[in-house]
């Protein structure tokens, strides 16, 4: 028996389009964090980028659960002495809605270069328009 590793040139990446209206942030995250890793096809391969774009779409309507609005906190460091930013998730679902999503996914992808390549394929968009409709992107159902 032998194991078939596939290769990036001998795929075609797929553009799906996907609604966050009313989905659970973390949910929303994984579904999307698989397709962008390629785990929904057949022919993953772990080492290679053959996962599919992803265009999201009303990123400002997305839930989240309990009092994480008020007491998520996202932290970054600037490099600076004394550099720590601090945001809840409700101050920067106001400021940029777009973050909240990506930083969720972004976490479920690997820490290495193979995952910055795919979290390129990520678009998040925080109303309904996106500038992807020539690549004619196709819904992807994610499970309630």
């Amino acid at each position: 028996m032998k194991t078939i590793s596939f290769r990036k040139a001998d795929q075609t990446p797929a553009w799906y389009l996907v609604d966050a209206t009313d989905q659970t942030l973390g949910r929303l995250a994984s579904r999307v964090a698989t397709v962008l890793r390629g785990k929904h096809k057949p022919t993953f391969t772990p080492h290679e980028d053959l996962g599919d774009h992803v265009v999201v779409i009303n990123a400002e309507k997305v839930r989240l659960t309990g009092n994480k609005l008020k007491d998520k906190v996202y932290r970054h460091h600037t490099g600076y002495i004394g550099g720590l930013k601090e945001i809840t998730a409700e101050k920067l679902m106001q400021k940029d809605p777009t973050r909240l999503i990506t930083n969720a996914v972004e976490g479920m992808l690997p820490k290495n270069r193979l995952g910055r390549a795919m979290s390129k394929k990520l678009k998040v968009y925080a109303g309904a328009g996106h500038p992807h409709v020539a690549q004619k992107p196709e819904p992807f159902p994610l499970a309630r």
